[in-house]
């Protein structure tokens, strides 16, 4: 078991109640990133869905589509399904992205604070094989902790982070939680990212959101 999956096992209790506690711009970010799913989607893969909150603001937006969750911890998939109980239109699959194929055709692929825990090669790799995995025309999402572009910024980022989300109302516990998930973080700069979308084949790669470490990066596979 890697020490994300044993992470994210054990947080998972608590991890719903923490996200509005945790990301001081919640609604700006989620709402952006279901901004720049392909609009006539019908066919959608969340990638580290974990609880399935970010495909719960997707369902919102696009009622009839068809939504796979896929995450490698089961407790956290335990939650997604409990939210999604009486959704027949969304199906779970407990396995690694970062090893296992995607198997099918999506018109667009997301992921929400997932990505950042693999290593920047697995990051490049796993781009080319989203990329393979969506139709043409079809939209990359990425809803990201961004690493900075300098240790200094970075260190400024995670700063202004912890200033933001004391007063902001988080507890202690969710504070200590929080930086107990991160001690497996390797963030990547926007930049970064973005090269290695456009690497992957990705036009119209963008950062189409972003509030200090927190940012929305999109693009298409081309028509």
């Amino acid at each position: 078991m890697s020490t994300t999956q044993t992470i994210f096992d054990i947080t998972a209790p608590s991890y719903d109640a923490d996200r509005a506690k945790l990301i001081p711009c919640f609604d700006a970010f989620y709402r952006r990133s279901t901004d720049l799913i392909a609009h006539d989607a019908k066919n959608i893969l969340d990638l580290g869905a974990g609880t399935g909150l970010l495909s719960q603001f997707v369902r919102q937006w696009y009622p009839d589509a068809h939504i796979v969750l896929a995450d490698l911890s089961e407790p956290m998939i335990a939650k997604a399904r409990e939210r999604f109980a009486n959704d027949n239109n969304v199906t779970f699959e407990v396995t690694d992205y970062t090893t296992a194929p995607i198997n099918g055709t999506y018109d667009s692929i997301v992921s929400a604070l997932s990505i950042h825990h693999i290593d920047h090669e697995a990051k490049r790799a796993l781009f080319h094989k989203i990329f393979r995995a969506l139709r043409p025309g079809g939209t990359f999402v990425n809803a990201e902790q961004v690493g900075g572009p300098t240790p200094a910024l970075d260190a400024v980022y995670k700063s202004l982070w912890l200033q933001q989300v004391r007063e902001g109302g988080a507890t202690p516990q969710q504070i200590a939680d929080s930086l107990y998930r991160q001690q497996d973080d390797r963030c990547a700069s926007v930049e970064e990212q973005l090269h290695w979308m456009r690497e992957a084949g990705f036009t119209d790669a963008d950062c189409w959101f972003k509030d200090n470490r927190f940012a929305v990066l999109a693009g298409t596979r081309p028509a």
